[in-house]
């Protein structure tokens, strides 16, 4: 690879940590550019996940050092969440590159509306720490999403906050926070699968890593200064801007206007 590229992985890492520390859809970005430097989008798939390993790492050791992750009510979740994601993997692995395009270009249609349901729900959690266990159906959701980020991992974080803040009770920053365990718990059991299955550049993917740490280094740190109205607004924009772009709206404009 060239300097250029080198360059160009790091930056992207960058601002997708950010993304997903902050909210989810960083792979909206790093997926694409990926694609761009020459790999399938298989192996695009499975590469994307090293980054989102080490970004995690970082964001869960921030949050923890700002006491607001609950480590314990982070692990309970995440149980579900890895049994769900090597099945969404394994689903993943066997897919041929059209359909995976296809996939990463549906995903985030219409998270913009699961944001803006209920938007007092987002700001005032219910509870600080997971002290019981969780129903059911809130299992079921975790396994759901686990199988759902297996798969694919773009929009994931999204899905998961939603029910984290409008299911389990968290406000948003604490979500966040145990947001980023749990899709650590269930990106090592999925990248597992993609290296089996030889769909991981590793040299991609850790320049990627270099990025996505930095960059949940710098959202972490602004997500507990700033407060939970501040993240709900950055979610938002974030939601926004990926259903723009996956409905191909700016292709559009652009096509209108040669």
């Amino acid at each position: 690879m060239s300097p250029a590229i080198y360059l160009l992985c790091i930056v992207a890492g960058f601002f997708a940590g950010v993304i997903n520390t902050l909210a989810g859809s960083g792979s909206l970005i790093t997926l694409p550019v990926l694609i761009f430097i020459g790999l399938p989008a298989t192996v695009a798939n499975g590469t994307n996940r090293v980054g989102v390993l080490l970004q995690n790492i970082v964001a869960g050791y921030s949050f923890s050092r700002d006491k607001v992750l609950d480590l314990r009510g982070a692990l309970i979740l995440s149980a579900p969440a890895v049994l769900g994601s090597l099945l969404g993997a394994q689903i993943a692995v066997s897919l041929d590159e059209e359909m995976m395009r296809r996939v990463i270009g549906v995903v985030m249609v219409l998270m913009l509306f699961v944001i803006l349901l209920r938007p007092r729900r987002w700001l005032e959690g219910k509870m600080q720490n997971l002290d019981g266990g969780y129903n059911w159906q809130q299992t079921l959701s975790m396994f759901a999403i686990g199988v759902y980020g297996g798969f694919i991992q773009a929009g994931v974080g999204i899905f998961l906050l939603a029910a984290l803040v409008l299911s389990i009770g968290y406000d948003l920053v604490r979500g966040n926070a145990v947001k980023i365990v749990i899709v650590l718990a269930f990106t090592v059991s999925s990248l597992l699968v993609f290296a089996n299955n030889a769909q991981v550049d590793w040299g991609a993917g850790l320049l990627l890593g270099i990025g996505n740490m930095l960059g949940a280094w710098v959202a972490a740190r602004m997500a507990v200064k700033r407060g939970v109205a501040w993240v709900r607004w950055v979610l938002v924009a974030t939601v926004a801007v990926s259903a723009i772009y996956l409905l191909g709206v700016v292709d559009l404009v652009t096509a209108l206007f040669k």
